[in-house]
């Protein structure tokens, strides 16, 4: 069977978790096989009930009095149970950071090879003998996107990561009527030595992984200043404001704002370029936006010629312009209501 981790923080899904479960279940039904998931902690319990919907067959929930919240190597070791106990030949997860950090410690305990932020696998043809494992062909990212890496996997249990915002999420028809199962692993203490024990808000609403609408700036913004017609934007379209690496080096935006590589990776339905040039770096982390709008002077930068509109001109004048003809739009449709 192939076994997918549902990735959640405290019963809250993750915003990626049915992208990659989509693809688990492409892959399963590839191999001929079904596709089982598991839930880490007794706060998600609740989403085990929906996950039928995606062509889930059985759920097993882990329950532990170590796993009152995260803790990766003990989440780790209890996928690594779950997958011996119930014989699976693969194991998959979304690849974010916290995807990507469990599953390695999945490898680790199994002692198999773990392929990440992959955006194509082919399975190979199962033979009627079940002790055949085939090797799987794929395609992952690499250098931030730059590199598209062809892979195989020999591993007699594949595990692997599928990259985030590579594939929109499905349901099926008609759902499945997926079975829970509890299990109980056995975990040393030792494994709950890194967890996370306490939390602090830093913010609330929407934020820049999760927003609809992102107005980002980098080199030709000028100045911290300069992004205050960004963020009137921004609010006006109910989105949030992003930045590129440039910016936060020169110290105009703190680096929770910063889009890209080394910054946040985000799939908005519209993404605002306003004066940012499009290396590969900052492309990598906005590339899944459903539209591209850049607004820059020079007509051969990249995040122009990739994007799906530009408008050449001053961002200083275009951004302003933008903001009075929504707002001028708005008080007339209010007049005539």
């Amino acid at each position: 069977m192939h076994l997918f981790l549902i990735e959640h923080d405290r019963g809250q899904l993750s915003d990626t978790a049915l992208e990659g479960l989509t693809a688990a279940r492409t892959l399963a039904r590839a191999s001929g096989e079904p596709l089982e998931a598991v839930v880490i902690g007794e706060d998600g319990r609740e989403l085990a009930t929906d996950l039928g919907g995606y062509g889930v067959e059985t759920v097993h929930l882990v329950t532990h009095d170590l796993l009152s919240d995260y803790a990766p190597a003990a989440w780790g070791e209890c996928i690594a149970q779950v997958a011996i106990v119930n014989t699976a030949s693969a194991i998959s997860a979304t690849g974010t950071e916290r995807g990507n950090e469990v599953m390695a410690h999945v490898g680790a305990r199994l002692d198999m090879a773990m392929v990440s932020n992959c955006i194509a696998i082919e399975t190979g043809d199962r033979a009627p003998d079940p002790t055949y494992h085939p090797d799987w062909e794929m395609t992952r990212v690499r250098w931030g996107g730059s590199l598209h890496e062809r892979a195989r996997l020999t591993s007699p249990i594949k595990l692997v990561t599928h990259y985030p915002h590579s594939i929109e999420p499905s349901t099926v028809d008609p759902p499945a009527s997926a079975t829970i199962e509890e299990f109980v692993p056995e975990l040393d203490p030792a494994l709950a030595a890194t967890r996370v024990v306490d939390r602090v808000v830093t913010g609330e609403g929407i934020t820049l992984a999760t927003a609809p609408v992102v107005v980002s700036g980098g080199r030709g913004v000028g100045s911290a200043e300069g992004f205050a017609p960004l963020e009137e934007l921004a609010e006006l379209l109910g989105g949030a404001v992003g930045c590129s690496r440039v910016v936060t080096n020169n110290g105009w935006k703190n680096h929770k704002f910063q889009v890209g590589q080394t910054g946040t990776v985000i799939a908005p339905e519209l993404y605002i370029a306003c004066g940012i040039s499009g290396a590969i770096q900052h492309w990598v982390g906005m590339m899944a936006a459903k539209n591209v709008l850049a607004i820059n002077i020079d007509p051969d930068a990249p995040m122009v010629t990739k994007g799906d509109y530009a408008v050449i001109a001053d961002l200083h004048e275009v951004v302003p312009a933008i903001t009075a003809e929504i707002l001028r739009r708005r008080g007339k449709a209010r007049e005539e209501a």
